[in-house]
């Protein structure tokens, strides 16, 4: 939980946002009121951002991983670079070189040609050159140690990136999303928070908010390092015994696995007896059929021809038939014995038109 109190929110003035010409309708649910033309934003909406953003950081840290901070405004500049240094993350506080991130082997190149130069200036290389090749060295050293002497230290993509203001940040984000790189950023009112992963309104011109936001986001970063050097010595501790800890963790997880497939046998089991019994209990109930053709005249029998043909060309819809007519039959005796007698009575009247 974040140790600011509404009060001093209030004193450094994190809740003064845009004019409400300036404003972004997605930020609309972050805002409080609207005084004077000037939109006002709900500090109690900040805190609760503020310590969701704390909390992710610190894990982040914790894991030992890098986060990047960006803020090239003038207002957050020195507080960047002061603060985020003492911390050892990463920073570019000036201007952000397009690809940085989406093309970062290029940057590594620009890295190792400061680190190389370094290297030539101690191992004795340096006092070879001419004094125009020095020239041409310190001057470029200079430049990359402008735009990345601050990121020298970080040899991959960073786990996550901070900006204080995603409008003049807008292709450092961009580039964050594109490679999927947690974003976290300090939107004021004229910003879409969506952008962010982990937006925080908050004023993003005062250096006073920009101060107090930074100090706590650094803090957590801080308590995130304290603790993953605690945990590294608990895991030396606990190496001796770290086999039967396993050991315990996985023996549940083998008899699950075990008892699944036996599960599955056992209640597929009745499925198959359904399926081979199924068969059976049609051929039973077709045979009285055959009994009720045998039973019936001859006239029965002629008339029964188209069925025989039917029979033959379609034997799966006579099979789905059958067991409808012998429940009938079976429910209901003297039915069955009408509908046979019911031919003879057919042919007695076909003899008298002949």
């Amino acid at each position: 939980m974040s140790k600011l109190k509404f009060e001093t929110l209030l004193e450094a003035g994190v809740h003064f946002g845009h004019l409400k010409r300036k404003w972004n309708p997605a930020m609309a649910p972050y805002i409080f009121e609207e005084k004077k033309g000037i939109h006002i934003i709900d500090l109690n909406k900040t805190i609760v951002h503020l310590d969701q953003a704390c909390a992710a950081m610190k894990q982040i840290a914790k894991s030992g991983k890098k986060v990047l901070f960006v803020a090239t405004k003038k207002q957050a500049k020195e507080i960047v670079a002061q603060r985020v240094a003492k911390i050892g993350m990463p920073y570019v506080t000036e201007r952000w070189s397009g690809g940085m991130l989406t093309n970062f082997q290029t940057t590594r190149k620009s890295i190792r040609k400061m680190a190389t130069i370094d290297k030539m200036k101690s191992d004795g290389t340096w006092d070879t050159l001419n004094k125009r090749e020095k020239l041409f060295k310190t001057r470029q050293r200079e430049k990359l140690e402008k735009t990345f002497g601050s990121i020298s230290d970080m040899t991959r993509q960073p786990a996550a990136i901070f900006i204080v203001d995603i409008l003049k940040e807008h292709i450092a984000l961009a580039e964050a999303k594109r490679l999927n790189i947690p974003t976290f950023a300090i939107v004021d009112t004229n910003s879409n928070p969506k952008l962010v992963d982990f937006p925080i309104p908050a004023n993003d011109d005062a250096t006073k908010s920009i101060s107090l936001i930074l100090e706590e986001i650094c803090s957590a970063i801080q308590d995130g390092l304290e603790d993953r050097k605690n945990t590294k010595g608990d895991k030396e501790d606990a190496s001796e015994g770290s086999d039967d800890v396993v050991a315990e963790i996985k023996t549940p997880k083998v008899a699950v696995e075990v008892k699944t497939p036996e599960t599955v046998v056992e209640e597929a089991a009745p499925e198959a007896v359904v399926e081979e019994v199924a068969p059976e209990a049609v051929v039973e109930e077709v045979a009285p059929e055959a009994v009720v053709e045998e039973a019936a005249p001859e006239a029965v029998i002629e008339e029964a021809t188209p069925e025989a043909v039917v029979e033959e060309a379609a034997p799966e819809a006579v099979v789905q038939e059958a067991a409808p007519e012998a429940v009938v039959e079976e429910a209901a005796p003297e039915a069955v014995t009408e509908e046979v007698e019911a031919p003879a009575d057919q042919k007695d009247t076909h003899t008298e038109e002949n």
